[in-house]
């Protein structure tokens, strides 16, 4: 199964989607970062990588049509292996320097380098933290300390000075937006 909303990828084929592609950058321009990282650039060749891929994901993503079969994960790191051997050539091509941090890179094949259940806690904890902002801090508080922290409502309700149905509330909202955000992952 792959970890991708699929809602999103909907969205973003549909014209002035800013906050979809806000979302979309936020989720996975860190995933794309850390591929260039893991691939030898340095945090500054590693940020160009990101643009350069978001440039080319803005222009193929309107298009792209997903296949529940095969994974957008490994078409994202196949576009990001792409140009970063892209990068690598154009840097070859140079005249030689010794401040050329891009000759050292060594562009793995075929290698996972951001394993399936590392992935998947990265972009659900990405999606919470981004999420997260979507709610009022007592909303938030209320469901993390009644679900995560497993405190029963009548002592949530004590300690952040609201009733009992008032943490049922902010759980229900919560776990509604959490489904809505995760509803193709959850198939």
């Amino acid at each position: 199964m792959d970890s991708t909303s699929i809602s999103l990828l909907q969205r973003l084929r549909k014209s002035n989607q800013e906050a979809a592609w806000e979302r979309f950058v936020n989720l996975y321009a860190p995933l794309i970062f850390h591929w260039g990282k893991s691939q030898g650039f340095n945090g500054t060749d590693a940020a160009d990588l990101v643009q350069e891929v978001m440039v080319i994901l803005v222009a193929k993503l309107p298009e792209f049509e997903y296949d529940p079969k095969r994974s957008f994960r490994s078409w994202l790191k196949t576009v990001t292996v792409n140009k970063a051997r892209d990068l690598f050539r154009r840097e070859a091509a140079r005249p030689t320097s010794n401040e050329s941090s891009l000759k050292h890179v060594a562009v793995a094949d075929n290698v996972d380098l951001f394993g399936e259940s590392e992935y998947r806690r990265y972009l659900v904890g990405r999606s919470l933290k981004l999420m997260q902002a979507e709610f009022r801090e007592s909303t938030w508080k209320a469901c993390w300390m009644h679900v995560v922290e497993g405190k029963s409502a009548a002592v949530v309700a004590d300690e952040l000075g609201l009733t009992a149905n008032a943490v049922y509330v902010a759980k229900s909202r919560v776990f509604r937006r959490l489904r809505e955000e995760f509803a193709d992952l959850m198939n």
